[in-house]
């Protein structure tokens, strides 16, 4: 019997390459840097692990025995969803491996903002002792959070231990940790209007792209900050900027933009209201041992038929 091949086009490390064949010792295991080392052997693999940026239909068509693709990241916009549809390819992703650093990258920002640590530091460089920076407290002030998805609970629950008010938007009304009070997307501009600060963390998609434009930016208290750790796409740059500008929003977090990296010409590099961050609020030592863990979970009910894979993708939605 021809063994099963599972073909992975970044990085994996031999310790975890070692874990991988307790559960499946008969896998054939080929690891590879990039999707360009592994094209000859594409037409063996019939399990893929990747980071779902480097995957083409030209390429899906150059995996015929290709039965099920891990991506190691929770983004899934780049991944060619009709190609994958139309072969029936299940597709798992390793969505809520990010909760925890990009949840204390969020908090993070918000205390920059209400403590003023961003003036405070610029003071420190010129040696400037001022006592009268006006600094806030978050206890009793709002969250909205627009995707109160995995990573949206996270942050809600730690806002919540400041005494924020949390208030979270999905797709659909339901429960969520962490979350006082939660709308569908319906809800959406009764969020903006109440929030005290705005955390954007929704997927890229049809529906979400430009999801955050000039309209939404006005609903928003001239106090309020946003914070935007989804994608740049999701909100209206130009929108976002002249706002800035004009001070119609006190500030703005941001961690991922439309082009990347960011042009150094960009006026958002110059705006005192802006803290820039070159899109790392995801990052943890942690990554790609939690990114495993969830394979070996798939892994096992794959090989061994019992139990429910996590993180499936509905490959006609996309997420």
């Amino acid at each position: 019997m021809t063994p099963v091949v599972l073909l992975t086009t970044c990085p994996v490390s031999d310790r975890h390459v070692a874990t991988i064949r307790e559960i499946a010792p008969a896998l054939d295991i080929r690891v590879f840097k990039s999707i360009d080392d592994a094209k000859q052997d594409l037409a063996d693999a019939q399990i893929m692990i990747t980071y779902g940026e480097d995957l083409t239909p030209e390429l899906v068509a150059a995996c015929p025995n290709l039965k099920w693709i891990q991506v190691i990241s929770a983004g899934l916009e780049l991944m060619p969803f009709p190609a994958l549809d139309a072969r029936d390819i299940l597709v798992t992703n390793a969505r809520g491996i990010h909760k925890v650093p990009m949840a204390e990258y969020t908090i993070g920002l918000i205390l920059m903002f209400s403590r003023r640590f961003v003036e405070l530091y610029r003071n420190q460089q010129k040696r400037l002792w001022d006592r009268t920076i006006r600094i806030d407290e978050l206890s009793g002030q709002t969250l909205g959070i627009i995707g109160a998805g995995a990573i949206g609970s996270e942050i809600a629950k730690r806002a919540q231990a400041f005494g924020m008010h949390t208030l979270g938007v999905a797709a659909t009304q339901r429960e969520v940790a962490g979350i006082d009070e939660m709308f569908d997307s319906s809800g959406l501009d009764h969020v903006l209007q109440r929030s005290d600060y705005i955390v954007v963390i929704v997927p890229l998609t049809d529906q979400t792209r430009g999801l955050i434009g000039a309209r939404e930016i006005g609903l928003m208290k001239e106090s309020a900050v946003l914070i935007n750790i989804a994608r740049g796409l999701v909100v209206d740059e130009h929108a976002l900027l002249t706002a800035l500008q004009a001070q119609k929003i006190r500030g703005a977090g941001l961690d991922v933009f439309v082009e990347e990296p960011l042009p150094e010409d960009h006026p958002f590099w110059s705006l005192e209201n802006v803290v820039l961050t070159p899109h790392l609020s995801s990052r943890s030592p942690k990554y790609m041992e939690r990114a495993q863990e969830i394979f070996r979970h798939n892994l096992r009910v794959y090989t061994s038929g019992v139990g429910e894979m996590i993180n499936v993708i509905d490959t006609k939605k996309g997420y």
